[in-house]
């Protein structure tokens, strides 16, 4: 709806438009809720949270946070076993929660010292020690008390037709990125085989080192992993009351079990959890977000699971949804590492519709630094992510790698180019064909693979479908194919490097090196919380950038150099030179007849520089405001200007020199002025501030007014209409190249000169 239109619209409505206007807004599909502790909507003061404390005797825990052992449910049992180190409890118990709340803030409070006193503190005790933080205090301690120094980011390669070559294609430029752990699920429950098979192989391209988790039925996922196609395990749920557990079939000693399962068969662990879940369930028990998750953190400690996803995942966008409810989400996030947990800090589920709300959220975490940034950025687009929307896709992923640019902050990825991205898909695609060939599971065509290559989505294939799959991954677990199967047909195929790559991930199992805390590896080798320790102590301390690294993170695409703009502008130089012609006459004399503008230009404008920012030719620039003058009965005189480049210095000086005393300056790159002997220097008559968006029309139209002013006349000024872009971002980085020529070329005190210009055959 056009603006005039609109007006007209609401002229008669009883509404403040501004209220429409933000109806439209993403941020309104967005639904809150109000708080009700009674029924579980808290983030931190649930209407039946219990006080912090715990009686011990006789080396037994008789009471914890209100409860009397012989009340305990399952997790507190759990907790009262496992987690809490009684030799830390007495004095760790005893500390006020406001003062261990700034030993969290205070630089001279070592990490392991505060860790140390987190395995004697109870649930109650940690979610009321965190809640007395503020979110940037939540966000610098996460940074003190987080387990790795190095950060890392972890990636979702999924698609909605479970198209395996799409997978490998997709793991294989996601390792490009470089994330460190990559996951994937299905849109069809019997196709995990095949998907871990693909994502496998994809992963195998290019380096090796990259970790491997197919989400599917524990049971299943546990088959996978035992075939040797997964390395990290990560969606053992933990839920903080004894219902949801019983809910999902589980109990605390159930999933320790699974843990240990894992990690006997050298595969890394963590659990998931995160607020809300037991919201999501129903079985809330009044209490809050923040204590609930606090006891879901304590059972993973106590059931030695290497580390968590939590920062709400599934229940993020509920969380959110609440007052509090994203700094609740940063809260437990500190829990976690708190208790030497590793931590992928959320960011899996997008919990708003809002690109601001989205930013905002992991902004904390990319500068504070964690673990696995995101529990699972979407490297793929948005409907692909067969596990909903993360906070980042494919489609923002340039967006996350400019952030990281901007606050130089390490968010463990990496720019690629194009070229290199297509042949890793395009060796990925191969290679999982290959793996088929040699195992009889299919024979993709030429088409089908060339149509996955280039694709962006799964919108743009035309390759297997679910049902397809379905086939292919019932062949892989009925044959008992596994990892070695994989790797042996790669080697006969030919992908001899794709065959190690495979293999060494494969070895890692049997050394164990990544089954300590927060392992991950980098160069083909493991670094973790053990070897690689987060030792921030102020200032200097910590992961800093080096400067290799500090390159690769400033080298986005489409970066503009003084170089890249000289070469665009002599490109243009060609076609100009058969439109117009400037002929320097000598030193511009002051005062010439009454009806004469003078049109001062840049020192760049036709000699180094030939077109606007909006992309018009300077020539038609000259004969739109030369035209609008003569339109009026006035005589237009060209003048270069080489004492200045500034606007308003060079619409003044024509002014100046102009018999009417009305003078036009213009800078090469389009911003324009009207200007009057007399006033002050930036006091003008008119201008064309936003050069990108101004016409020819808007030119002519300019000429005329000048015109007008010379006549004693007052006209409407020429508005150029600018509808909120954000021209700064687009254009001043250009704008500043093209300043830095023009002002190169002045001179002190050079004078001004007369130009003949000369409109050429093709000068319109």
């Amino acid at each position: 709806m056009s603006e005039n239109i609109r007006s007209k619209t609401y002229h008669g409505a009883n509404r403040w438009q501004r209220f429409a206007d933000w109806d439209e807004r993403p941020l309104r599909l967005d639904k809150f809720a109000a708080e009700d502790p009674e029924n579980g909507f808290a983030a931190f003061n649930g209407a039946r949270d219990p006080r912090p404390g715990l009686v011990v005797e006789g080396g037994r825990i008789v009471s914890m946070d209100g409860t009397a052992a012989a009340d305990f449910d399952v997790i507190d049992h759990f907790i009262a076993q496992h987690h809490l180190d009684l030799a830390q409890a007495e004095t760790a118990m005893a500390l006020p929660s406001e003062q261990i709340a700034r030993m969290l803030v205070d630089v001279s409070v070592p990490r392991a010292e505060l860790a140390k006193l987190a395995h004697g503190l109870t649930p109650a005790k940690l979610a009321e020690v965190v809640a007395q933080l503020s979110s940037i205090e939540l966000a610098f301690a996460f940074s003190k008390m987080r387990t790795r120094k190095t950060p890392g980011n972890q990636a979702h390669v999924t698609n909605a037709k479970d198209d395996p070559l799409q997978l490998a294609a997709d793991a294989a430029v996601a390792v490009a990125f470089g994330f460190d752990e990559i996951e994937t699920t299905m849109r069809v429950a019997r196709n995990a085989w095949s998907n871990a098979l693909a994502c496998a192989v994809g992963a195998a391209v290019g380096r090796w080192g990259t970790l491997f988790q197919c989400s599917s039925e524990e049971a299943e996922e546990l088959q996978i992993g035992l075939a040797g196609f997964t390395s990290y395990a990560e969606t053992v749920s933990v839920y903080g009351t004894e219902r949801a557990f019983a809910d999902g079939d589980d109990t605390p000693w159930s999933k320790g079990f699974l843990a240990a399962a894992y990690a006997s068969r050298g595969i890394k662990m963590r659990c998931t959890s995160g607020a809300a879940s037991e919201l999501l369930m129903g079985f809330h028990e009044s209490k809050s977000l923040l204590y609930l998750e606090a006891r879901c953190l304590c059972l993973q400690r106590a059931m030695g699971a290497q580390g968590t996803q939590n920062g709400g995942i599934d229940g993020a966008p509920l969380a959110a949804s609440l007052p509090g409810g994203v700094r609740e989400l940063m809260a437990e996030n500190l829990i976690a590492v708190w208790l030497d947990l590793e931590c992928a800090t959320g960011n899996d589920a997008r919990h708003s519709e809002s690109e601001i709300r989205v930013g905002a959220k992991i902004l904390p975490f990319l500068i504070a630094g964690s673990d696995l940034v995101c529990s699972g950025m979407g490297s793929i687009l948005k409907y692909d992510n067969s596990f909903n929307p993360s906070s980042f896709n494919g489609e923002e992923m340039e967006d996350f790698l400019v952030l990281q640019r901007d606050f130089e902050a390490d968010g463990g990825l990496t720019s690629i180019d194009e070229a290199g991205a297509l042949e890793l898909r395009r060796r990925a695609i191969d290679a999982l064909a290959a793996v088929f060939a040699e195992l009889e599971l299919g024979e993709p065509t030429a088409l089908m693979k060339q149509s996955v290559a280039v694709a962006s989505g799964s919108d743009d294939t035309d390759s297997y479908t679910p049902r397809d799959v379905a086939l292919i991954s019932d062949g892989i677990k009925a044959r008992g194919i596994t990892v070695l199967d994989v790797i042996k047909a790669l080697a006969r195929r030919g992908f001899r490097d794709e065959a190690q790559n495979l293999l060494n991930v494969v070895r890692l199992r049997v050394s164990g090196d990544y089954l300590q805390t927060a392992a991950v590896v980098r160069d083909g080798h493991v670094i973790s919380a053990v070897n690689d320790p987060n030792d921030y102590g102020g200032p200097g301390t910590g992961y800093r950038l080096n400067e290799a690294r500090r390159k690769e993170l400033a080298a986005i695409r489409n970066v503009l150099t003084r170089g890249e703009v000289l070469r665009t502008e002599a490109a243009y130089a060609a076609a100009e030179g058969r439109r117009i012609a400037y002929k320097t006459l000598g030193p511009a004399a002051q005062g010439g007849p009454p009806d004469e503008i003078v049109i001062g230009i840049s020192p760049a404008f036709g000699t180094k520089l030939y077109q606007t920012l909006a992309g018009h030719p300077l020539s038609a620039v000259l004969h739109a405001l030369s035209e609008g003058i003569r339109a009026k009965g006035f005589v237009p005189r060209i003048v270069r200007m080489r004492h200045t480049a500034d606007t308003s210095f060079l619409g003044l000086s024509a002014a100046r020199l102009a018999g009417s005393g009305i003078g036009i300056g213009i800078q090469a790159k389009g911003t324009a002025v009207i200007h009057q002997a007399g006033r002050l220097p930036h006091h003008n008559l008119e201008l064309f501030s936003n050069a990108p968006i101004t016409t020819l029309a808007h030119y002519r139209a300019f000429g005329e007014n000048a015109a007008a002013y010379a006549r004693g006349e007052m006209p409407q000024p020429v508005v150029v209409p600018t509808r909120g872009v954000a021209l700064g971002a687009r254009y001043h980085a250009q704008v500043a190249f093209l300043y830095a020529i023009e002002t190169s070329m002045t001179e002190d005190g050079a004078q001004p000169e007369d130009v003949e210009v000369t409109e050429l055959e093709a000068a319109r």
